[in-house]
């Protein structure tokens, strides 16, 4: 595992008029799990379909239909847990959270409260190279989406599309443990990098499938460690929820205005009011959705529909023996076996696509060469091309045959960065494109002693100036390429100019 320092949150410092205040947040992520049907029906979970398409008779609540669970749902939960480091509970049991909405065709939401499928678990938030922070996980609990409500399609009607409607969801429920908005977009990013590489969320924020509502609230200084030391939530401010958050830049604008405007109130005398808030990216500002409600508020009891869900130990020990390499054991593997820095094991482990692509280039080679041609060649021209990794016209068995070629000395760095552009723009075999299109570098140390030896001859005014300050070597280096047509190798004549010389 990683060698991490773990530091205390530090609390951001908001300067009000009158005072200095802190900011306490914790967060409930809305993670859609990835499967191919609903939580309770065999409906068809394909984001972008046609309106009202992937609804059965349990989705629409028609009557007598009964719902039943999906194990597959049930395993891709117990595997976040685990890949939190949580404890997975064998019994747990679903509630129905009684609300009206015209996209919730039962009245009520099928979720668990009082008995969640996972207790508590952790995330670990790198904040600076080696230092981290431990954010706690209180509970994942599994639930059914709501159907979706639609606005701006006539100026005189609402529509509702149900397809979302059952799709299973965790919501993973943090502790009031995040202290500033940039500690919480890192929590959400490290989140959705963990429940991408167990494969149990895709984590597309853009379609809705991770929603973030974030609670935040201020404190004067001194009031959180009260907390800390009591774990009574009294010693902190009032909460207001800032709903359906779906973007890392939006969480962090929002925090930073919501606090201020928190603070505005509590400086004038106020009181602030707990309740749900949404945030309006145009204006900066947000705005009041609806009083907080409360567990009374939704009368949840038992669902009589679903039994208590009891798993097997033996079952979750299988779940655990198959799960993957997570982020934090592939990025030390990374940097102890191929000696990668901090920096370039961060960029290559940041998504699993592009992970599994530096393994498989970097098997058998010298991992730090993969790592340069990666992240620089490879991931510059995909940025400015505007693709993933997952699009990359050079294959990882190209760029590793390519990196073949430079170690045996068959070309230099130079025509590598040649034929690198031929294989995005044509492809083809490394070995053969080169071959082909004469690109071999020059071997023969006679032809680069004698173009050296003449050029030597020529200049003694630089052989003078290169032997008093050795760095002016290098401009007999460049002419001798320069004379090869950048196919000596550079090595072999920095060696031989460093000889000819005295170096």
């Amino acid at each position: 595992m990683l060698d991490l320092t773990f530091e205390a949150p530090k609390p951001k410092l908001i300067s009000g008029a009158k005072h200095d205040w802190e900011l306490v947040i914790g967060m409930e992520i809305h993670a859609q799990v990835s499967s191919n049907a609903k939580l309770f029906s065999g409906a068809s979970t394909t984001f972008g379909a046609e309106p009202n398409s992937n609804v059965s008779f349990v989705d629409a609540a028609m009557p007598g239909m009964l719902p039943v669970i999906n194990e597959f749902c049930v395993e891709q939960a117990v595997r976040s847990g685990l890949g939190l480091k949580a404890q997975i509970n064998l019994r747990s049991a679903f509630d129905r959270k009684n609300y009206f909405y015209p996209d919730l065709p039962q009245g009520y939401q099928i979720s668990q409260l009082y008995h969640p499928i996972v207790g508590e678990g952790e995330v670990i938030v790198e904040m600076a190279p080696g230092i981290a922070r431990r954010v706690r996980i209180e509970r994942i609990h599994l639930e059914q989406d709501a159907g979706k409500s639609i606005h701006d399609m006539d100026p005189t009607m609402s529509f509702v599309d149900l397809n979302r409607t059952g799709v299973a969801l965790m919501e993973i429920v943090s502790r009031p443990d995040i202290r500033g908005p940039e500690e919480a977009a890192a929590y959400v990013a490290k989140l959705r990098q963990i429940l991408r590489y167990l494969g149990t969320c895709d984590g597309n924020m853009q379609n809705g499938n991770l929603r973030a509502d974030v609670n935040v609230s201020v404190c004067r200084p001194g009031q959180y460690a009260k907390y800390q030391a009591t774990q009574d939530f009294s010693h902190l401010g009032t909460r207001c929820e800032l709903k359906n958050m779906n973007s890392m830049r939006f969480i962090q604008m929002a925090i930073e205005v919501e606090a201020r405007r928190q603070i505005a109130i509590l400086e004038d005398g106020g009181t602030v009011d707990q309740e749900t808030r949404l945030y309006d990216p145009d204006r900066n500002e947000t705005r009041s959705m609806r009083s907080k409600e409360e567990a009374y508020d939704y009368r949840y009891f038992p669902c009589p529909d679903l039994l208590p869900l009891e798993i097997e130990e033996a079952w979750v020990d299988d779940i655990r023996a198959r799960m993957p390499e997570l982020p934090d054991e592939k990025k030390a593997r990374f940097m102890r076996d191929f000696g990668l820095t901090d920096y370039d094991a961060n960029v290559l482990t940041a998504e699993l696509d592009a992970a599994n692509f530096f393994d498989e280039v970097a098997r058998g080679r010298d991992g730090k060469q993969a790592a340069n041609w990666i992240i620089n060649e490879l991931f510059g021209r995909l940025n400015k091309e505007g693709l993933t990794i997952a699009d990359t016209p050079v294959s990882a068995t190209q760029l590793g045959g390519m990196i073949d070629l430079i170690a045996k000395g068959e070309i230099t760095s130079k025509m590598a960065k040649d034929l690198f552009e031929i294989l995005w723009t044509e492809g083809g075999d490394p070995a053969e494109v080169a071959a082909a299109r004469g690109m071999k570098a020059v071997t023969d140390t006679g032809a680069i002693e004698k173009a050296l030896d003449d050029l030597i001859a020529a200049n003694p005014e630089q052989v003078e100036k290169a032997k008093v300050n050795a760095k002016l070597a290098g401009w007999f280096t460049g002419q001798v390429l320069k004379a090869t047509g950048g196919k000596a190798n550079p090595a072999v004549v920095n060696a031989m100019v460093a000889q000819k010389l005295g170096l």
